[in-house]
């Protein structure tokens, strides 16, 4: 039986509903739709737009390297507020941040769509430069989406940029501090784990984060979202499944992955790609202290891997029960 929602829901509701929707629309269809137009209008009377952007594009090709763009008012903008209250989502302080310092800063899980990292690190909707002042936050996203014409800037405009060692080098090196690089370890293969209940993080032979922070002396910050993993439902592929080896292969030609899931729709709770409306709470935890190594060995690299992983569990542990996580589950590293 479908459970169509009720005519006379308040406008601040329905504003909330529309802004997830142009959310999504962006992460699912926008870059697609950009590159369509960047080649349509090559054969339209409008083609000096294209040429005049593609110059334009091959004079600003390493700006996603090198700190992005970010756009203070699209930051700001209401429109942010009301997705973060559609949740809600909100952000939690368990340390300070010193301003003087650099940090890598690990984000998980990653959910299906992100939202928790997009709205935390790339809005400020919840209020993120108050919680942390003097912090800058960056996330990293797939090199991948940048390459696509008129896209690239809008996801700059928030303070995404790639996911190399160039981009975080960058960052890592300003001798200032204050700048935090927004890491979604697991990335796009751990998408695939994603749905309620589910607590296992692809960590465990992901090291590289770890290795960026001590070769820029950046302190290493653990971030856990609860309730990023039950905004939507996914379709079951267990490890070995025929669906997983698809979405496997895939996501190595791709580098993306294709998770195969559905939440609720706009004017309907059963079906169709909005998700739930489910509380997600961000907890940063405190920063672990790190000596800069220009050329760390295997043993130092695991060591403070090693540490990262019993600073995450021991965040996990100390929130989980007043975010409805039973007692019983734990973390799952794979």
């Amino acid at each position: 039986m479908v459970e169509f929602a009720p005519l006379s829901l308040p406008w601040k509701r329905r504003l909330q509903t529309l802004t997830v929707l142009q959310w999504v629309f962006s992460f699912l269809a926008l870059a697609q739709i950009c590159i369509a137009v960047f080649i349509g209008l090559l054969f339209t009377r409008f083609w000096l737009v294209s040429v005049l952007y593609a110059a334009w594009w091959y004079l600003d090709w390493d700006t996603p390297q090198q700190g992005g763009r970010r756009i203070q008012a699209l930051r700001r903008c209401v429109v942010w507020k009301y997705m973060k209250d559609y949740f809600p989502i909100s952000l939690v302080k368990t340390a300070e941040l010193d301003p003087s310092r650099n940090y890598v800063a690990g984000f998980h899980p990653h959910g299906v769509l992100a939202a928790g990292a997009f709205l935390n690190l790339c809005t400020e909707s919840t209020s993120f430069p108050e919680i942390f002042p003097g912090i800058r936050p960056y996330l990293m996203m797939l090199t991948v989406w940048f390459r696509a014409p008129f896209f690239r800037d809008y996801i700059m405009s928030g303070g995404l940029v790639t996911s190399d060692k160039e981009s975080a080098a960058h960052i890592l090196s300003r001798k200032e501090g204050g700048n935090l690089l927004g890491v979604i370890v697991g990335g796009a293969q751990e998408a695939l784990n994603a749905r309620p209940g589910a607590y296992k993080l692809l960590l465990r032979n992901r090291k590289g984060f770890v290795r960026l922070a001590l070769m820029h002396g950046a302190d290493l910050v653990p971030i856990f979202s609860f309730g990023e993993n039950d905004l939507y439902d996914q379709v079951e592929n267990s490890p070995g499944s025929w669906l997983r080896s698809i979405q496997n292969r895939l996501q190595k030609i791709m580098g993306i992955s294709l998770p195969l899931f559905h939440g609720r729709g706009i004017f309907q709770y059963n079906f169709g790609l909005l998700p739930y409306r489910r509380p997600i709470t961000t907890v940063v935890g405190k920063p672990i202290r790190v000596q800069k190594i220009p050329n760390p060995s295997l043993e130092e690299v695991d060591k403070l891997h090693q540490h990262y992983i019993k600073e995450l569990c021991d965040l996990f542990e100390a929130h989980k029960l007043k975010y409805n996580v039973p007692a019983d589950r734990h973390l799952e590293f794979c």
